[in-house]
């Protein structure tokens, strides 16, 4: 029989009205503790005669979190949070390096929980981010008219920098209210539109609600929330997989939370920031080898909400090997290019799901070859567009594409 495993490590979320708030049970784990860590604001919320040593966050954090649980592990440790620390905190953190049932959460309410309740807003209606340690440019892939959204701050900078952001974004009606030290007796509400933000600092602890405001721009220039934006939505030298062809590729690769894609001769890096923008949890590595094409995929990544979206600047199919290992592949530049072809469906091994497009006659070739070898489906795609003929209009023909699809 295995032993059974006795939880060691307590997470207590406190809010600003200190340890009056807490729970029974999250005032037992303070009193039991032998050792107990924390921020500076945190450690100050605490009664002066607890008995444990108190442990100050060194930046970086994460570092020092690995070496305490290692070298601490098995005794009565506390973690202190602000709020929930299950909610964009170090639980998060803890949870995927420790097994469940090692620790105990005590959690308090989220800064969210009560901003929430300070609106008047539904939780499931209203969208939580975070720009602590992440970049704020995650924001614009959620501005949409109408939308609810709670930013969890960085620092006292962070809601004039978001504000800035707004209106680059065409969105400077957009309504803020930054609540200050949430919870607690020095609780400061601020409200303003984001063009007419004049708070260039304000109190560290901090979060944002946002209620959209429809964006500067014509209706037909709004970008929707499924595959197939606009081809102007992206800065481009020509190579860029077009808005009705892009819709149909994202389709066939089927985005899925998670999931990770490798965007092969990436152009623009239409396809993989199509596919970051599907799920907050999407990932995408882009390949592109022109220096130039990689800079600008990186600047579209960042305007478009995904500024995650890892760039590899070398060759493939040699950087290939240093990355890691996808559920789906897209190739549009390159795949007669010697071994790319091979050397993706390698990496895919006996699962994922491969979609690559050819134009000219050469790389429909491969993909012809790469059916008879492997299966898979091939679709020819042809796409005509109406436009003027002297006073008249007629069809014109968009260069025909092949589209293989293999799925291990």
């Amino acid at each position: 029989m295995h032993a059974e495993i006795v939880p060691w490590l307590s997470l207590v979320g406190i809010g600003e009205d200190g340890v009056s708030g807490l729970s029974p049970s999250a005032r037992a784990a303070l009193e039991g503790a032998q050792l107990i860590a924390g921020s500076t604001r945190t450690l100050a919320l605490l009664p002066p005669h607890l008995h444990a040593r108190s442990v100050k966050w060194p930046s970086p954090m994460m570092e020092f979190v690995d070496e305490m649980l290692a070298r601490e592990r098995g005794r009565a440790i506390v973690v202190l949070a602000s709020g929930d620390p299950m909610f964009f905190g170090i639980g998060g953190s803890i949870a995927r390096r420790i097994a469940a049932a090692e620790f105990v959460v005590h959690p308090q309410l989220s800064s969210f929980a009560l901003a929430c309740a300070r609106l008047g807003w539904p939780h499931e209606e209203t969208l939580a981010l975070s720009v602590v340690s992440r970049s704020p440019d995650r924001l614009r892939a959620a501005l949409f008219e109408g939308r609810r959204i709670i930013v969890l701050c960085e620092d006292g900078t962070s809601p004039a920098k978001l504000a800035t952001l707004l209106v680059d974004a065409g969105f400077g009606r957009t309504t803020m209210t930054v609540f200050e030290a949430l919870g607690g007796p020095h609780e400061r509400r601020i409200d303003g539109a984001a063009a007419s933000w004049r708070h260039a600092r304000v109190g560290d602890l901090n979060l944002v609600a946002l209620t959209v405001a429809a964006p500067n721009v014509a209706i037909e220039e709004r970008l929707g929330c499924v595959p197939g934006l606009p081809d102007d939505a992206f800065v481009h030298d020509g190579a860029l997989t077009k808005r009705d062809v892009r819709a149909i590729v994202l389709a066939r690769l089927a985005p899925r939370p998670g999931e990770l894609l490798w965007d092969v001769g990436a152009g623009s890096g239409s396809i993989a920031i199509e596919w970051m923008r599907a799920h907050p949890t999407c990932r995408a590595f882009a390949f592109e080898r022109d220096a130039t094409r990689a800079a600008r995929i990186a600047a579209n990544a960042r305007t478009l909400g995904v500024p995650d979206l890892r760039v590899i600047g070398s060759a493939a199919p040699a950087a290939f090997a240093a990355c890691e290992r996808p559920q789906a592949i897209f190739i549009g530049g390159g795949v007669s290019a010697p071994g790319v072809l091979d050397a993706a469906l390698a990496v895919l091994g006996s699962s994922g799901r491969l979609v690559a497009n050819a134009v000219t006659l050469e790389a429909e070739r491969v993909l012809l070859d790469a059916q008879a070898t492997h299966g898979g489906e091939l679709v020819r795609i042809a796409i005509d567009r109406a436009g003027p003929v002297g006073t008249m209009q007629a069809w014109r023909p968009a260069l025909p594409l092949v589209q293989w699809i293999v799925h291990r």
